[in-house]
């Protein structure tokens, strides 16, 4: 609030001095040098007087109530108005005092000319410079379209003015805006007037329907809003029975600004779990990956496709795909084809389960860096075959790192979850045994010079994983519902995958330029953990339905090896901030690497035999945490 004020001050400052100046050089543009003919008081006095009386019309006109960033017509209409007044009232008051006997007849046209250059200049060529130029400065005045209210008084709100005001076939008028804070409230964008805060939202709306301009549609222009904010203006949005709606974020304006204008979409659920954007080191992100050799495994899964997208982006020198499915692999090479036609780059089927076919393509593509997203993750299904999950979380996690010791991989980075933490089911379990892998061989290659190093990160639910939770309610919502919720009470943590692959490569990055010690495993802060029957109403509301009305939620009760909540960390750790915001690091506790290769291979050859209850008897050993009710798990044949 103090800083919008000195800004006003300095404003009015200005302007009232361009008054003053404005007068001086009118009266000199009119005379010329006979202007050394008239006594130097009177000049003073009537250019004294002539800037008080212009204070007084600025100030009370509300000129102030724009910002000169975002100065448009209405700006300048405003200027035109204030000036006139200035001119009415000054040479009136010197026509009823002296008939304007010392002053030139022609001068208030000159002045008046002066003033408004004076005054009207530096606010668009402040405009021009913020803008980059001054083809878009000047706006139509139109009154056609859906009133809409914008949420949010900064830049995407002046540009979605001015795209709606240059626009003759405009969809939308905008009929207000309310702030995210009190700063701005009171003032104009490009002559649309700042009504109110966000919280004040319900009067706002009740304001302008006394108008006759309730608005048809909330419009969430702001950028940053963060997910508490969003789900705050849908209840809000809601109990007023006006639909929610955003602008594009900036970097998505490049697909949305086509023929047909600047498109405005519905709330999606990830600006209902949003949190601000965390400042990423993106040239280290590059410099990790550019001009080098990198494997993603899993690389047909949503976590990898993701970081195929990412690290092909930052230009390797190339790029080796490889998953076990042949049309996810087939799909995620295609879409490279398309957009990084021109990177060299591998499709390999391979199944990380596979030793020999491990080693293969380690030793014949040579990578510098891999990125280890293959994995069994989806807990019923891994507490139903828990042979299948060591076999693949650990065994193959085992074989990858192995096989980057041999092959000089310089760094190995594996994607882990919240469940490997206090683990309840077999999943889980095997995610902290991959862990302890890493960790030990991290502490082992760091006495060897040139040694491979052994990232781990670590983080919650992706949204819109397949085969999580959002994806299921998308298509039980097709189906007229019921939502399934497993216990009113279940919680969890969320991030979009692409925040995750982000920070994953954020993380790696910093691991890669000693910013982490040795043996600890990286974990993303996720924000706070989202009920999950929570989730489920928003997503019925966002479908235009209202809950257990229109859709049922229904609670079919905890899955095998399901908890209430997962954590990302154990109580006993100290959490250590990095360099990044957003990654911290723990230590969860290291298992020496030569006692832990001998249950590995104790283990291996449980997996191989279908050995299912001394496979899972050793996990247990070696995961202590682990606590699942291994008498409710489903029996192998011959186990």
């Amino acid at each position: 609030m103090i800083k919008g004020l000195s800004r006003t001050n300095a404003a009015f400052a200005h302007d009232v001095a361009m008054a003053a100046l404005s007068f001086l050089l009118s009266f000199y543009l009119r005379v010329g040098d006979s202007i050394r003919a008239y006594p130097w008081k009177l000049i003073a006095v009537y250019d004294l007087s002539f800037a008080v009386i212009a204070a007084a019309v600025f100030w009370w006109t509300g000129l102030y109530r724009g910002i000169w960033r975002y100065a448009s017509l209405p700006d300048m209409l405003a200027l035109l108005r204030a000036v006139t007044i200035v001119m009415l009232l000054f040479f009136s008051a010197m026509f009823v005092m002296n008939r304007l006997d010392e002053l030139p007849r022609s001068l208030p046209g000159i002045n008046w000319l002066v003033l408004m250059a004076l005054l009207g200049g530096p606010r668009f060529a402040y405009r021009a410079y913020k803008d980059r130029g001054l083809g878009r400065i000047l706006e139509r005045l139109d009154h056609g379209g859906i009133p809409v209210l914008l949420i949010g008084a900064r830049d995407g709100a002046a540009m979605f003015i001015r795209e709606m005001a240059s626009d003759p076939d405009r969809l939308y008028r905008v009929v207000g805006i309310v702030a995210d804070s009190s700063a701005r409230v009171g003032r104009d964008i490009a002559g649309v007037a700042v009504l109110g805060t966000i919280g004040e939202l319900p009067e706002v709306v009740a304001k302008l329907d006394r108008r006759g301009e309730r608005p048809q549609r909330l419009i969430i222009s702001a950028q940053s809003l963060d997910g508490a904010t969003v789900r705050r203006l849908l209840d809000m949005a809601d109990a007023l029975t006006i639909p929610l709606a955003r602008l594009p974020r900036l970097t998505e304006f490049k697909t949305t600004m086509g023929e047909e204008g600047l498109a405005v979409e519905p709330i999606a659920i990830e600006d209902l779990l949003g949190r601000p954007q965390a400042v990423l080191d993106r040239q280290g992100m590059r410099d990790l990956v550019a001009g080098r050799r990198v494997l993603v495994t899993g690389a047909g899964g949503t976590i990898g496709s993701e970081l195929v997208r990412q690290i092909a982006a930052c230009e390797p020198a190339r790029l080796a795909l490889l998953d076990n499915n042949e049309f996810a692999l087939y799909t995620i090479d295609r879409e490279l084809q398309e957009r990084h036609a021109r990177l060299p780059r591998l499709a390999l089927i391979g199944d990380v389960r596979e030793r020999g076919r491990v080693e293969e393509i380690i030793g014949k593509e040579r990578p510098e860096l891999v990125f280890h997203a293959a994995g069994l993750k989806h807990v019923p299904v891994v507490e139903a075959n828990p042979v299948e999950g060591v076999l693949t979380n650990v065994l193959g996690t085992r074989h990858v790192a192995d096989a980057c010791r041999a092959h000089g991989v310089r760094a190995m980075v594996m994607i882990s979850t919240d469940k490997a933490v206090n683990p309840a089911n077999v999943m889980g379990a095997s995610k902290r045994l991959a862990e302890s892998i890493c960790q030990a061989l991290d502490l082992v290659e760091s006495r060897r010079a040139g040694g491979t190093r052994f990232v781990t990160v670590r983080f919650g639910n992706v949204l819109g994983s397949t085969g999580s939770v959002v994806p299921l309610f998308q298509r039980q919502l097709a189906a007229g519902g019921p939502l399934t919720v497993t216990h009113r009470e279940i919680q969890r943590f969320f991030m979009t995958v692409r925040e995750a692959v982000e920070l994953v490569l954020q993380a790696s990055a910093l691991a890669m330029s000693g910013g982490a010690e040795r043996g600890k495993i990286f974990v993303l802060d996720m924000g706070e953990p989202v009920k999950i029957v929570d989730l489920a109403r928003q997503m019925i509301r966002l479908a235009g339905l209202k809950p257990d009305k229109d859709v049922a939620i229904e609670f079919i009760g905890l899955r095998p090896g399901e908890k209430l909540y997962e954590e990302l960390f154990y109580a006993s750790e100290k959490l250590v901030p990095t360099e990044a915001a957003g990654i911290r690091l723990a230590a969860p506790h290291t298992i020496d690497y030569a006692m832990l290769a001998r249950s590995l291979d104790e283990l291996a050859e449980h997996a191989r035999e279908r050995r299912q209850e001394r496979l899972l008897a050793l996990l247990a050993t070696l995961v202590p945490e682990y606590a699942a009710n291994r008498a409710s798990a489903p029996r192998a044949a011959g186990a």
